[in-house]
């Protein structure tokens, strides 16, 4: 068994395609236009683009409502919906700041990990971890 798509709930899929490939670097993978204007939509590590996806999940008053509800209440609570692994989180933080991309939590060491967590400016908040 292995992981070939796992989803992110996005506001906006446009948006979000812009943020995960001119923000975050990664690169567009599929693109399927769907009903309702919605598209299936996934992006991948530009370092790995045979590995898994991250499909761009669309949120709207057309899908499943109780999601928005979700993705809200993960955001306000601070916590990430999904981490990203780095090889430099310090690097990657001042890259990222660079760019204009909001942090919550700026890089901290706890036991063998180094993190930062992010704001995807789609409703999420993001980590980018570090294993030492």
């Amino acid at each position: 068994m292995k992981i070939r798509v796992t989803a992110i709930f996005v506001k906006d899929q446009e948006s979000a395609l812009k943020f995960y490939t001119q923000k975050l670097g990664f690169v567009k993978k599929m693109d399927i236009p769907l009903e309702n204007g919605d598209r299936w939509l996934t992006v991948v590590s530009e370092e790995e683009q045979d590995g898994p996806e991250l499909l761009l999940e669309p949120l709207s008053d057309n899908h499943f409502k109780p999601a928005s509800t979700f993705q809200k209440a993960v955001f306000d609570a601070g916590l990430p919906y999904t981490q990203f692994s780095v090889e430099n989180v310090q690097e990657e933080y001042e890259r990222l700041i660079d760019l204009g991309v909001e942090f919550s939590v700026e890089p901290t060491k706890i036991g063998t990990i180094i993190l930062a967590i992010f704001n995807d400016t789609c409703g999420n908040n993001i980590q980018i971890v570090e294993i030492e």
